[in-house]
This record gives C-alpha cells, structure tokens and sequence, in this order.
C-alpha cells in the first residue's frame, strides 16, 4: 500500500469540512485524514459524528504540538492564516493555506520570508482555480504567445451577488476587524490570483471602490480598478456583491488575437494570421474602406476556436490537495506556491489604497506601513477588534 501524507484539518466550518469529505470519499488518494480541530465544538461535534476515527482538538498548536499529523490546512478566518501557518513551518509541519495568504501584505511578507527560512517545509496556498482546466489552458495559449504580447485585460466578475441576510448572519461577515474587507477579501481573491498567473503582475492600480454602497456593511461591495502593467499595457478589473444578474466576462486582448471567457465555461480564442502591427503596415486606405495586405478578406485574417472544459465539482480543490500531498511525498511540483500569495493580497490591499487616497497606487514599492496604519483607522472606527500588529 502506497504512503500517504497524514493530514489535519484547522477549521471545521463549511470549507474544512468539505476538505474532510473530499479525502474520506477517495478524491485525495494520497492523503489521510487523521485529526481536526475548531474552537466550536458543535463544529467538531458534526465531523466527529460523520467521521468518528479522527483525533478532535480545540487548540490548533495542540494538533500541531500532537505528531499525529504531518500537513495541515488552514480553513479559519483570513487574519489567523499567517499565524497558524509560521507555528506550523516553525514546529516541521508542511502548510497548504487557505485563500487568502492574509489580510496586508506586511503579514504576509512576514509569512514568506519565514516560510524562506525552512526549505524543507511545504508551503502552498489553495487557489484551486489554477487547478480549473479551462483556466490552465487560457495561461497555456498567453505563455505561448498564440495571441502575442497582451495589450489590455478585462474582467467584470459581478457573480457574487449577496443579500443584506447574508452579512447578517455573524457579526465577524464584512468588517475591517474580523474579515480584512468585503468582495476583494471574500469573494475574488481567486480572480485577482488568476489575472496575475495568467496577464503578469501589475506595476500600478488606480481604483474607485465603494464602502457599504448598496448593502449595510462598512466595506467595499463594488470595486472598478485600472491595472497598468508598466508597458502600455492596461486593464480593468471590476466587482460586486450586489449585482443580483450577474457577469462573468473576461477578455485578454493581445497583439496577435484575443481570448473571450464567458461565465468562466466557454472560451472564445482569435488568432490572427500576423500581428496587427504587420497587417497596420500593410493597409491600404480609401476613406473608411480597408484593403488587407496578402489580399485577406477581414473575415479571413483570424481563425477562430472555441471550447469548453469539464470541472466537476469539488476537483478543483481536491486536485490541489491531492498534488499538494504528492509534492511532499514524491516531489510533484506545486500547482501553488504559498509564496504567489503575497500577489493577490498586495492587489487587494492597493485597491483599496487607491481608492481612500484617491491616486494611482504603485504595487513595485507598495507602501505597507501606510496600508496597515489606515486599516487600523478603519478597525478603530467599528469600535470592535483590536488593532492589528
């Protein structure tokens, strides 16, 4: 019988207990699950019912402190990831993190730099969108260049739609004490992590975001960013809780053809037969009627393909637990790095940077003293957590 990696589950709310499912149901393979643990004892309570064999903790050092587990997963709240992640690594522990890495990137940074320190020691992050083979092939088609270098990216994922009822069931859902922020916090990190992995990261933000605008929260529930990637290169990116239709709709514009994604299921890719900079030079003009060069019809200068791609449900995250598990036994190489999580937080955080200061944020010396201290600003006004460190 092959080895398998025993694993812990910090967090038995409905993410760490679907984690629990996938690997009790044969989807991770190569893991066991031998522990949980949560500060609810009705949460334990319930996986302990339908899983009974596992050993139960309330404090999370304890089932790190056990030696029973050697991985864990971190499904608590965002401002907690760091910390149990640094305890973990510090005691030989491997870490796969929740989304996302933490709340500011001074955390974060601290988290990275510590995680830098024990080589030997996995450190990854659950963005199991990168596991989603509709979005691999997209970044496969990008890093080929089929369409060339990227001239402008955008993104409208308003599919998060959220009833005031939804804030309304715990007092920790949408605060700057407990939670870190609202939609780019909560619902999008995955897109902010999929547009870095995919169009490169951006070198500057400029972003308008509104705070408790069409729900009784203090923060954002709708965001539109301006992404400079420093080369001309630009792109927008925009976000919402309270859009009860919904959009899905991104687009990759490159110099060679563009990528068309709707409702994250049918992808649309344009090739042109050379790049626009060459067809340009070949154009011959009489008024706004166009001849193409190489006697090209417009409808004859791109091929066009489309597809779909299956993702069965819950595939995703137990594909990054499976290969999470086979990188520490078998040396597979990560799907995600802890370490690119520091990208979508740094993103999130100048967003919402931009959007107090009211000017364009770099994200190449992002200030995270500033950061942190107007977050403070902001915790102090709710008058309900402490401030962070």
């Amino acid at each position: 019988m092959s080895k398998k990696l025993k694993f812990g589950i910090i967090g038995c709310g409905n993410q760490g207990s679907a984690y629990a499912s996938f690997i009790e149901d044969g989807l991770v393979p190569s893991m066991e699950l031998v522990a949980i643990c949560d500060i609810d004892s009705k949460q334990t309570d319930k996986l302990s019912q339908k899983y009974p064999a596992k050993e139960v903790f309330s404090d999370y050092k304890a089932l790190i402190d056990s030696g029973l587990v050697e991985a864990i997963v971190t499904t608590v709240p965002h401002y907690l990831h760091p910390e149990i992640a640094m305890y973990a690594i510090s005691k030989g522990v491997h870490v796969l993190n929740e989304k996302p890495a933490g709340v500011y990137t001074k955390q974060v940074k601290e988290l990275n730099a510590f995680a830098a320190k024990h080589p030997d020691v996995t450190y990854a992050i659950m963005f199991n969108q990168r596991n989603n083979p509709l979005y691999q092939r997209i970044k496969q088609i990008v890093d080929n260049g089929e369409i060339g270098a990227i001239r402008r990216t955008n993104w409208i994922i308003t599919t998060w739609y959220r009833p005031d009822a939804y804030y309304g069931q715990s007092e920790w859902r949408a605060t700057w004490g407990a939670e870190g922020g609202g939609v780019l916090v909560n619902q999008a990190p995955h897109q902010l992590d999929l547009i870095q992995w995919i169009a490169g990261v951006p070198k500057a933000v400029y972003a308008k975001a509104a705070y408790g605008y069409k729900r009784d929260i203090a923060v954002e529930d709708e965001v539109t960013a301006v992404l400079d990637y420093g080369n001309g290169a630009t792109g927008v990116f925009i976000t919402a809780t309270h859009d009860i239709l919904g959009t899905d709709r991104l687009e990759i514009f490159g110099d060679k053809g563009k990528i068309i994604v709707e409702d994250s299921k049918k992808v649309t890719v344009k090739r042109l037969y050379k790049s626009e900079q060459e067809i340009n030079a070949g154009i011959k003009a009489s008024g706004t009627r166009f001849e193409f060069p190489d006697g090209k019809q417009p409808n004859e200068i791109a091929e066009e393909e489309v597809f779909t791609t299956d993702s069965v449900w819950g595939a995703q995250h137990s594909g990054v637990l499976e290969n999470f598990a086979r990188h520490i036994l078998h040396g597979e190489p990560l799907l995600a790095p802890g370490a690119d999580g520091i990208h979508g937080v740094r993103l999130a955080n100048a967003i919402h940077l931009s959007s107090w200061l009211g000017k364009e944020v770099s994200l190449e010396d992002f200030d995270d003293d500033l950061y942190l201290s107007m977050l403070n600003e902001k915790i102090e006004e709710e008058g309900k957590y402490a401030p962070k460190p």
